[in-house]
């Protein structure tokens, strides 16, 4: 499962400190001080995930995000220098796959990179054997080709939104608690709270669902949690 990892953080302390911790345990990882120093080497180099501080000189993590997500699907987890629920909810909704709150455990962290990698490697696979695919309506989710199309256009999904429409479409009809979500899809006992499934329900449906129509797929059970329709 090991991968190429890159670390931006403009504290050279922290950023070595996560580099020592996960090369010792196997991954490969290279440094960014400041945003352009990140944009620079993922047009030259192909990672399998980001670690990406929000507040940095030159170019800030919430515009190096939008910018990498106009182009590239890695999987990106967010540094935030404190526990504002602003910064956590904004990286969400840009994009990023999670988030770690500074001061944060190296324990916690490399777990979180391991889960995500794990999940990924996994979604990313392609079987010998058929297709497998779930149609409802317009959509069409490829699990193969870890692909989701409506009306034949190709959708472009975070490893995370994939996950939650995949999981969901799995068992249409089925009502699954934010709890439930977080423990099935994030894959790991979560720190964070349960609006970060309800940001990623709100990004599902502005790119799967008909914006001046009901919703359609991802449905909610009023005081309980979320299903899919289809």
């Amino acid at each position: 499962m090991f991968g190429k990892i890159l670390v931006v953080d403009d504290e050279a302390a922290i950023a070595e400190i996560i580099e020592f911790n996960l090369k010792r345990d196997g991954f490969e990882v290279e440094l960014a001080f400041d945003g352009e120093q990140c944009l620079e080497k993922v047009k030259d180099s192909n990672f399998d995930l980001i670690i990406l501080d929000v507040m940095m000189p030159k170019i800030d993590g919430f515009t190096v995000l939008r910018e990498l997500r106009k182009t590239r699907h890695i999987p990106i987890i967010m540094l935030t220098a404190k526990e504002d629920e602003v910064d956590k909810i904004l990286g969400l909704e840009l994009g990023a796959d999670d988030y770690v709150v500074k001061p944060f455990s190296m324990r916690e962290l490399t777990a979180r990179v391991k889960a995500i990698l794990r999940r990924y490697d996994f979604e990313t696979e392609t079987p010998n054997s058929e297709s497998k695919v779930i149609e409802a309506g317009d959509l069409i989710i490829d699990l193969t080709k870890y692909e989701i199309k409506k009306k034949g256009k190709v959708i472009d999904l975070t490893l995370r939104e994939y996950e939650l429409l995949k999981y969901l479409a799995s068992s249409p009809g089925q009502v699954f608690s934010r709890e439930e979500l977080l423990d099935q899809v994030w894959d790991y006992e979560y720190y964070g709270d349960i609006r970060t499934v309800d940001v990623t329900v709100r990004r599902l449906r502005e790119k799967i669902e008909d914006k001046d129509k009901d919703f359609k797929y991802i449905m909610t059970k009023r005081g309980v949690g979320y299903y899919f329709g289809g």
